[in-house]
């Protein structure tokens, strides 16, 4: 089976929506990602730090879903990386109410030995220098290099951003973050900006409004389903990109007109995530209610035109 290397934050999240809110649950980029990934065959890995306050069940429930964890440090006396944030009526806003660091603000990454040799690596929202640092470890060149990032990271490391961005493939990012980026408003030109950056292939996330593929001269637009419940839209650019990179991971194809595929299972994963706070529709999910869903989004694209 392909490998893919995820890197990213593993953390407790406290969150409220309008529909409830919740005390510390499994978050962070890299169990999104991972859970999401583990739909597709292959064989992937956590690189990440924990504190000894993070329980045994959720090591169990990643390494359940077959996650290879050796990579994921768990530091003695040390505290687990902690978010809250408050959720606005639209869900598309948020106020953060805490971001405690604890260990992962002295992260130093280490790549098992195994995954040295990963097809894929999916490097989740982290320091660039961080992301870099599993760059440097790899010891053949990856057949495809996924980066997100956010807005923090341009305003306080964007020389490290930029950097690191010369090293990889395919950049996601919201649609916020590609005009902050580009300094350009029209999404099109934004693109373009970021391609000049190193990316050759730039996915901008637009939320309930779907997500945006550009290549070069070449556009795919994805929808976003139309979901009768949103509860917690958290983890969902994260269970976007584990659906992305596993997807490519397990076809092998690094085509544009295969990456069309990846965002559609990209966004068909992200739309099960929403349903439930944190992790738990990832956790409940099965490959037949992913399948179901999968013709939802053809039925939902699809149509016949004489021209």
């Amino acid at each position: 089976m392909n490998k893919l290397l995820i890197v990213g934050s593993v953390a407790f999240d406290a969150i409220e929506t309008p529909f409830g809110k919740t005390d510390k649950i499994l978050g962070g980029a890299a169990p999104y990602i991972g859970l999401s990934a583990s739909f597709f065959n292959l064989q992937s890995a956590i690189v990440s730090v924990v504190g000894d306050d993070f329980p045994q069940e959720y090591l169990d429930l990643l390494t359940a879903r077959n996650i290879d964890i050796s990579g994921l440090e768990v530091v003695k006396g040390g505290k687990t990386f902690f978010w809250s944030g408050l959720y606005h009526n639209d869900l598309n806003s948020r106020d953060t109410l805490a971001t405690e660091l604890n260990v992962l603000g002295d992260f130093q990454p280490r790549v098992p030995q195994n995954f040295k040799n990963a097809d894929v690596v999916m490097l989740g929202n982290l320091h660039p220098l961080v992301q870099s640092s599993v760059l440097d470890q790899m010891e053949s060149k990856p057949k495809l290099v996924v980066l997100d990032t956010m807005n923090f990271w341009m305003d306080c490391a964007l020389p490290e951003l930029l950097d690191v961005m010369k090293r990889i493939d395919v950049i996601t990012i919201n649609d916020e973050e590609a005009r902050q980026l580009s300094g350009e408003y029209s999404l099109v030109k934004a693109a373009a900006k970021i391609h000049e950056m190193g990316p050759e292939y730039v996915v901008i996330k637009k939320g309930e409004h779907g997500a945006l593929l550009f290549h070069k001269k070449e556009v795919f637009f994805a929808p976003a389903l139309p979901l009768e419940e949103v509860f917690d839209p958290t983890g969902a650019g994260d269970t976007f990109a584990g659906g992305f990179a596993g997807f490519i991971t397990q076809s092998e194809n690094i085509s544009f007109e295969n990456m069309k595929n990846a965002v559609i299972y990209g966004s068909n994963l992200a739309s099960f995530s929403v349903e439930k706070f944190g992790t738990e529709r990832m956790v409940n999910l099965d490959k037949e209610e992913v399948v179901s869903r999968l013709q939802q989004f053809k039925s939902l694209t699809q149509f016949d035109i004489e021209l």
